[in-house]
């Protein structure tokens, strides 16, 4: 691929400025202080603003490149850095670009289409997925084999062209972000939410049934990862799910690697409108049967996790890390994870950054005032998810991250 010799010296520099903030005192630090939070030996909580939802309000003014190529390069290089220079988080700066293998994993061979509809502006206002099952029994002929792959030939072909472009000034490192596994979710966008659940009434041993091929699929193709020596070290800055970290010094830092030797990340948000006990009939068999697979595990996103965990996502064994989102009972879970070796990841409401033009200085005071009590004596991180505006202020974000940390300090007691 070639680049403008204006959009190339753009990109180098950017490289370069990436490569001198990872190099910074701070940023050592901060890589220190989340490996202290991840091992249970954390001098205080970690906070981390998700950039990703509301990048379109911080990225294009900053963006110079002319050619669109040059451009997601441009963009690239940005999101490694704009959170510790522009919004002033926890987030570590790498000092590598980061590239990844381009794999796949289709449930039962599909992936669903979607409808998207538009707002007045032609941008992506939201969609809905195309689904392929309407009735479990009569359609259940159409959930076939499941299916997975890497494109090798691109994905070593983006490797050499960065090589190429930026390797002389910024290391290109091939990186694995921990496994992902959302059962339900794939299950929604295949069946839709009513779909489902009327599925677990309707036809509960088909569904049972469904759900053991699930996990099956699943663990088939983390083994077929680990045999093409596709699985690398989760142990350092590699996406951890939602929002958060792998640095640990509980699994291998080199290979060759089992699917037991990195982190691995769940959730069940479509289960919500369950009970707890069909939860744990008909959800958590194949959700632990595949968390078995992972040598650590991240759970949850949205969901209340304090409705299951006593009987069920609290006996995960190799489980290190919960979301605590704003549906979820803070004080219950505190009291529950007081003391022990699995990090309270809260995820504050979206509502209080995402709303409005400025902030509510007391309000947002007060709601992780509540947090921090709650967790006391927790291994505790804030990770803000879910907000899809800042109304272009960036310097609202950065003193929403100010607030928690004077909050922190006010009240923190680890």
């Amino acid at each position: 691929m070639a680049f403008t010799a204006a959009d190339r010296q753009i990109l180098r520099e950017l490289a370069k400025h990436q490569l001198e903030l990872a190099n910074t005192p701070k940023n050592r630090a901060l890589e220190k202080e989340w490996a202290d939070l991840n091992n249970f030996r954390a001098s205080r909580p970690m906070i981390h603003l998700e950039l990703w939802t509301f990048e379109e309000d911080v990225l294009p003014p900053l963006l110079k490149c002319a050619e669109p190529a040059a451009r997601e390069v441009e963009r690239r290089l940005w999101r490694h850095f704009a959170n510790q220079e522009l919004l002033g988080d926890d987030r570590v700066v790498p000092d590598h670009f980061p590239v990844r293998w381009k794999t796949w994993f289709h449930l039962f061979g599909h992936e669903p289409g979607t409808t998207h509809a538009t707002d007045t502006t032609g941008g992506d206002l939201g969609h809905s997925f195309n689904t392929i099952v309407d009735d479990l029994e009569e359609d259940y002929e159409k959930l076939g084999p499941s299916t997975w792959g890497v494109d090798r030939e691109a994905s070593l072909a983006e490797e050499e062209m960065l090589r190429e472009l930026l390797g002389d000034i910024l290391p290109v490192k091939r990186v694995m972000d921990c496994l992902y596994a959302v059962p339900t979710q794939k299950l929604v966008h295949l069946m839709g939410m009513e779909n489902m659940l009327f599925a677990i009434c309707d036809y509960p041993e088909l569904f049972l049934t469904m759900m053991d091929r699930v996990a099956a699929d699943y663990n088939a193709y983390y083994k077929w990862l680990e045999t093409e020596g596709l699985l690398l070290p989760t142990v350092g800055a590699e996406n951890l799910g939602q929002g958060t970290y792998c640095y640990t010094d509980e699994l291998p830092a080199s290979g060759p690697l089992t699917t037991r030797d990195v982190w691995g990340f769940m959730d069940s948000q479509e289960s919500v409108g369950i009970s707890p006990e069909m939860f744990g009939e008909f959800i958590f068999p194949c959700y632990k049967a595949i968390a078995g697979s992972f040598g650590l595990l991240s759970y949850g996103c949205c969901e209340p996790v304090h409705p299951v965990w006593d009987e069920y996502v609290g006996r995960l064994e190799n489980l290190r890390k919960v979301s605590i989102s704003p549906w979820c009972d803070e004080a219950f879970m505190g009291e529950r994870l007081r003391g022990k070796r699995v990090v309270y990841q809260r995820k504050p409401s979206p509502n209080y950054l995402g709303v409005g033009d400025t902030l509510d200085e007391h309000a947002l005071r007060e709601h992780i005032r509540i947090t921090v009590e709650a967790a006391k004596g927790c291994t505790l991180e804030f990770t803000q998810r879910d907000v899809y505006t800042i109304g272009g202020s960036v310097p609202k974000a950065r003193r929403y991250v100010e607030i928690l940390r004077e909050t922190i300090a006010s009240h923190w007691q680890g």
